[in-house]
């Protein structure tokens, strides 16, 4: 023990022959144990402390007291032995507190028998689990408050004043105890899209990264250097913070290269957009290791004490030589307002105030002379109200008898006096108390809406930092790709420029066609962007999935290689669907491209066709399921397949395994946002060593019309017939350039607008006008407004609607009424000229 015997437990703990009991001889007992005696035979509160398989019992002077007839010879007993009439009360309860679980009991009624004749006993009770060194749960802490005269005072008090004033107050805080020195921090910042994981080079060199390339490194490099029986875990627990939004916060080992380990702590969270897809995932870790190594001695002590003091409800505390605070139960967070992380090192002065302090001075400098102390005090509480409280401090002997600080324990005992002001004052202040508790609930109120406000301000501030940074990083690679195809495409005007200036336009072709195939990449990736977005422009018609398929069937045989096995399994009477032909066609390569890169040394490529019918529960979608019947359209292979890891990010925009240059990780996204716009559904299903199948569902199409036949893109561009005039309203003077010139060599009468004023001025003259040709996107009314406002003017005016990205004309229902279409850009000029004709039509 830490102090001499100084009471009568203490000296019965010295008289007994524990090598006969339990527990064993004292001088073997635990350090957990032996610290666990200690503060119970020094509390100001009764305390009961059961230990060992058998629960064996200690207790102090003031349990001794309540334990009647049966001190003192219960000392040292197991606990169902010495209460056997208690058993059936208090086995469940240390069953439950022997697996973890904390117990509370308010006012329990019990019969103590004395020498001298028996009396009831009100009081409140709380079993706590106290652990041993290794984490165990060994032994229960049983504390109790006798409430007799709290029911005498409650019972008086409802009697005069007529009214149920039950005062209660009964808190229990068992907030984790937090170390608040740190000495080491290492934070990361995982791109999860990219899977690139930025660290700081302490974060890096823990888990036996190089720092030099700890910003271009995925995630996996990291996770190589947590001990194996970890790994599983962190992985776990990373899926899970990144699906649910939960804060992550564990403890691992690191394994590191010499065989040694180092503990480490970790805590960070997953950040999403606003569609609820994961972006980031930011945190920081604390090397444990060399906390325990710097602080050993301290932080020894405050593992001893942890086992016990935040199950307890009093405050409690450990006060060192220079009147620092090094330990705290999280009591004081109720009293001070402050955490233990924030109380430590924080010097009573500090916290106290001046005054409160030198009221306290005396028994501060007793307590560090090696004396004990007991003594009434109040503190004010961190709302400004008086606690009035019962302070005991008692020294603390280091190894070699010296003091090196003090315990505080700490009572509140404002209930019992604000009950007796109260059964004093009632009748006097009852109205005006209560005016004043309202005014406190309406200040608390208020704090609490400002504080709410001030979140929600900081918190969109947040995610609009964030959403800046997320379109930065997209913008940044659209403008790479880009830019490479504006260099073969201006590079390529500017030879064609000065080839023409030479007298030597016959060798113009290769320029000619290198812009051209330039600018239809540019198309594509755009095309490819709004897939994945859900924003392109679907050009639906109906189709026939099996008549795609063998279409394609020679492209996909110089697609696939000489080393792969090509089969196809079309279902007979196969659904039609409505969608657009062009993007499931670029679905399907794609997947055909994937299978084949999952083939190097060769294998099975399988298309099958299908009717299906989802019922919204037989199949797993990345999104709910509408119930109905669809076509199935399936690309299997028997290649490398996905491991769980890869296969839950295969989604991913930006996700690819494939090497710097050999994919840009939209496939399988842009195939997702196709599904999603045209009514579908896609699945992914895949295991390693066993190969991959993609799954797509389109809707049946019900009362099919004849297929329309392609515009092809080959074919004679029509010219105008007599008199046919065309209105054209274009901001972008290239793109009004283009199309004015086209209409010209067509034979029509062009007339120009560049924006809505313009038009309307055209359009609500004499002038005849056989069709509107407008962007969308034009500068204040938009194309789609002009063409309302057109139609009043004109009724059923036809209009070819231009747009390149139009957020409300992404999907052409609702969008188009009679006699409108849209064209998107970039677009052929045959293509252009084929819509026109068709839109006017044969003259009347």
């Amino acid at each position: 023990m830490t102090t001499a015997a100084t009471n009568e437990a203490q000296a019965l703990i010295s008289r007994l022959d524990w090598a006969a009991s339990p527990l064993g001889a004292a001088a073997a007992w635990p350090q957990s144990l032996r610290t666990a005696v200690d503060i119970v035979i020094h509390s100001p509160m009764p305390m009961l402390l059961l230990w060992g398989p058998q629960l064996t019992q200690l207790y102090n002077d003031g349990f001794a007291l309540l334990a009647g007839n049966k001190h003192p010879h219960a000392f040292g007993q197991p606990t169902h032995q010495v209460w056997p009439a208690l058993k059936d009360f208090t086995a469940p309860i240390y069953d439950a507190v022997l697996q973890g679980q904390v117990r509370t009991y308010s006012e329990q009624y019990f019969n103590l028998q004395h020498d001298d004749g028996q009396s009831d006993l009100w009081l409140d009770l709380t079993y706590s689990p106290i652990r041993d060194e290794r984490g165990h749960v060994a032994g229960i802490l049983v504390t109790a408050i006798e409430t007799n005269e709290r029911r005498r005072v409650a019972l008086e008090l409802k009697k005069r004043s007529e009214a149920n004033l039950q005062a209660r107050q009964e808190s229990e805080e068992r907030l984790r105890l937090a170390l608040a020195a740190t000495d080491a921090v290492g934070t990361w910042d995982w791109d999860i899209r990219e899977d690139r994981f930025i660290a700081d080079s302490h974060f890096a060199t823990l888990h036996g990264v190089d720092p030099t390339q700890a910003g271009e490194l995925p995630i996996s490099a990291y996770l190589s250097g947590v001990h194996p029986e970890d790994r599983g875990m962190i992985a776990r627990s990373i899926k899970h913070c990144i699906t649910h939004g939960t804060e992550y916060a564990e403890e691992y080992r690191l394994l590191l290269a010499d065989g040694s380990l180092r503990w480490v702590f970790a805590r960070g969270r997953c950040y999403k957009d606003h569609h609820g897809r994961p972006l980031r995932f930011l945190g920081a870790a604390l090397d444990l290791t060399d906390r325990k190594q710097i602080e050993q001695a301290l932080r020894q002590s405050q593992t001893e004490l942890q086992l016990i003091i935040n199950a307890m409800p009093v405050l409690i505390g450990y006060v060192d030589q220079q009147e620092c605070f090094r330990l705290n139960n999280s009591a004081y967070l109720d009293w001070f307002g402050l955490t233990p992380q924030e109380l430590y090192g924080k010097s009573i002065r500090e916290v106290m105030g001046d005054a409160d302090y030198q009221e306290r001075h005396a028994h501060i400098a007793q307590a560090l002379a090696g004396k004990p102390c007991s003594f009434e005090a109040t503190s004010r509480h961190r709302d400004g109200r008086l606690r009035h409280a019962l302070m005991k401090y008692l020294p603390r002997l280091g190894a070699d008898g010296a003091v090196n600080g003090f315990y505080i324990f700490v009572i509140d005992d404002t209930e019992r006096k604000q009950t007796e002001a109260a059964l004093r004052n009632l009748n006097e202040t009852l109205e005006e108390r209560v005016a004043e508790r309202t005014r406190e609930l309406a200040d608390a109120n208020q704090r609490l809406q400002n504080e709410m406000f001030e979140r929600e301000r900081v918190e969109d501030a947040l995610r609009h930092a964030q959403k800046m940074e997320a379109v930065g990083q997209l913008t940044g690679g659209i403008a790479h790709d880009f830019n490479n195809m504006l260099t073969g495409i201006i590079g390529s005007l500017d030879l064609m420029q000065r080839y023409i200036a030479d007298g030597r336009a016959d060798e113009i072709d290769r320029f000619t066609e290198a812009a051209v195939t330039s600018a239809k990449r540019a198309a594509a990736l755009t095309h490819r962007l709004l897939a994945f977005s859900r924003r392109q422009s679907l050009n639906r018609q109906p189709l026939d999935p099996n008549t795609l398929v063998r279409s394609l069937e020679e492209l996909f045989l110089r697609t696939k290689g000489e080393h792969i096995r090509f089969k196809v399994q079309l279902s007979d009477n196969v659904w039609p669907v409505n969608t657009d032909a062009g993007q499931l066609e670029n679905a399907l390569l794609n997947l055909v491209i994937n299978a084949r890169d999952a083939m190097p040394d060769g294998g099975e490529l399988l298309i099958e066709t299908a009717n299906s019918y989802l019922d919204g529960t037989d199949i797993s979608t990345l999104e709910p399921v509408k119930a109905g019947d669809y076509v199935m359209l399936a690309v299997s292979d028997n290649g490398a397949g996905m491991s769980p890891r890869v296969l839950a990010k295969a989604f991913d925009p930006f996700f690819t395994t494939k090497p710097i240059g050999q994919g840009t990780g939209l496939g399988l996204s842009m195939i997702y946002g196709f599904a999603q716009q045209s009514g579908g559904h896609v699945t992914l299903s895949s295991q390693p060593g066993l190969g991959t199948c993609v799954r797509l569902y389109l809707p049946r199409l019900h009362n099919a019309a004849p297929l329309e036949e392609a515009l092809m893109g080959s074919a004679q561009a029509p010219c105008a017939r007599a008199g046919e005039s065309v209105v054209v309203v274009e901001d972008d003077p290239a793109v009004r350039m283009l199309v004015l010139d086209v209409l010209s060599e067509l034979g029509y009468s062009a007339h120009e607008a560049v924006d809505a004023p313009g038009a309307l001025a055209l359009l609500e003259s004499e002038l005849r006008v056989d069709l509107l040709v407008t962007d969308v996107g034009l500068p204040g009314m938009n194309g789609r407004q002009l063409a309302e406002i057109a139609r009043q003017h004109r009724p059923g005016l036809k209009v070819l609607f231009m747009t390149g990205y139009a957020e409300k004309a992404a999907e052409r229902q609702g969008f188009l009424d009679e006699g409108m279409d849209l064209v998107t850009k970039p677009f052929s000029i045959d293509l252009l000229a084929i819509k026109i004709r068709r839109m006017i039509g044969q003259p009347q």
